[in-house]
């Protein structure tokens, strides 16, 4: 962290962390992690495949076919629009309320949260051990070393 932004702000966190990860399937994942980088901003989140990609903001179709490369953009806002006002359906991800309601409703099934930020949470903790070990480390390492009370039942 920069000196005289830890010493003027108090924090004694990472400004930037960055991490790859390795799922299983062949997947690989790589994480930017920030909250005082020094750039303008990223290009938003990207799935790759031998095939094509997708970019999830904004929204976009990336497909090759031979040496054709094809690109499309979708306008998300007038889907949700459809979905809503025409289809009456798609309001059960509009938010953590909407959600909520849904699933009250059976509309939805309820998201597990706590699961998904203990699994987050592992992550961030395994790139940390990681670096701390100078190599790559699994996924049963990481929950043993983890320094975390968290359980999820």
């Amino acid at each position: 962290m920069d000196a005289k932004r830890r010493a003027a702000s108090g924090y004694d966190v990472e400004e930037l962390g960055l991490g790859f990860v390795r799922l299983s399937g062949n997947v690989s994942l790589d994480i930017i992690e920030s909250w005082a980088m020094m750039l303008d901003g990223m290009e938003g989140s990207v799935v790759l495949g031998s095939q094509g990609g997708v970019r999830l903001e904004p929204f976009g179709f990336f497909h090759a076919a031979g040496d054709l490369d094809l690109n499309s953009a979708a306008d998300l806002e007038r889907f949700m629009f459809r979905q809503h006002n025409v289809q009456g359906i798609g309001d059960e991800y509009d938010g953590p309320q909407n959600h909520w309601i849904a699933a009250l409703q059976g509309r939805a099934e309820l998201l597990p949260t706590a699961e998904i930020a203990l699994a987050a949470m592992l992550i961030s903790e395994g790139i940390y051990l990681s670096e701390k070990l100078g190599r790559e480390v699994t996924a049963d390492e990481v929950r043993k070393a983890s320094v975390s009370t968290a359980v999820v039942v």
